[in-house]
């Protein structure tokens, strides 16, 4: 799908709720996986949650603790190890031989091409973009067309407690798939390290999945959110 994207700034833009829109998203590869039934994030893609799963979607996110973000002091990406390492025990595809960055390539892409000799490095490969709704054909020698999105950005955890963790923890979170998602690299960048109350995905039928895999995330490890961002994430589902 060609659409253009759509890059969200401030809490105003974010009013809309996640809800079916022509042509917004309502494509796929016909493999993504909706969150609700992913909740260790090793199925591809990410599937809108429509009908009376938004309602399991909304208790899941009612979940959610909160508390006020906290300072960035200190922050800084390598506390959470260094990146896609493979020896982040505790999570899923961790110690295989392949970095946590091709294998997120792996199991989302779709005619998955290697590079010459290796069954791991991922070259090229066809990724259907949940949050944009694109389809992108991506080759590695335009690398930055597709980044690999921590759904609740480091930076955020950092601010809602993730400080305080043991570094084996924070190795996790960063390399964990259910907090990993191949996205669209412009949409991103738009997102930073924001939380859903200043940022959601530009296609509207994804933002309840999103909102129940950021839950699904805090759930997990015990971290809460803002205020702001819960009621955010309730909306999209129809809390």
């Amino acid at each position: 799908m060609a659409a253009a994207v759509v890059l969200l700034t401030g809490c105003e833009a974010l009013e809309d709720i996640d809800a079916p829109a022509p042509g917004a998203g309502a494509a796929g590869d016909g493999r993504a996986v909706s969150p609700l039934d992913n909740p260790d994030g090793t199925g591809p893609g990410l599937a809108p949650v429509t009908g009376a799963d938004r309602e399991e979607a909304a208790a899941l996110v009612e979940k959610v603790a909160t508390k006020g973000r906290g300072p960035k002091t200190g922050y800084a990406r390598d506390e959470f190890g260094y990146a896609w390492m493979d020896t982040a025990d505790g999570v899923p595809l961790a110690r295989n031989g392949c970095d946590t960055r091709n294998d997120l390539l792996k199991l989302h892409g779709r005619n998955v091409e290697f590079r010459s000799g290796s069954d791991c490095v991922v070259v090229a490969m066809d990724l259907h973009d949940p949050y944009t709704g694109k389809d992108i054909a991506w080759k590695k020698a335009k690398a930055a067309e597709v980044q690999i999105d921590h759904v609740v950005p480091l930076s955020y955890s950092w601010q809602m407690g993730a400080s305080r963790w043991p570094e084996s923890k924070r190795r996790q979170l960063a390399n964990d798939p259910l907090n990993l998602l191949p996205v669209e690299g412009r949409a991103n960048s738009a997102k930073s390290d924001s939380g859903p109350a200043a940022w959601l995905p530009p296609s509207k039928t994804i933002r309840c999945a999103y909102a129940v895999r950021f839950a699904q995330v805090a759930v997990k490890y015990e971290m809460p959110v803002t205020t702001a961002d819960k009621e955010m994430m309730l909306r999209q589902c129809g809390g």
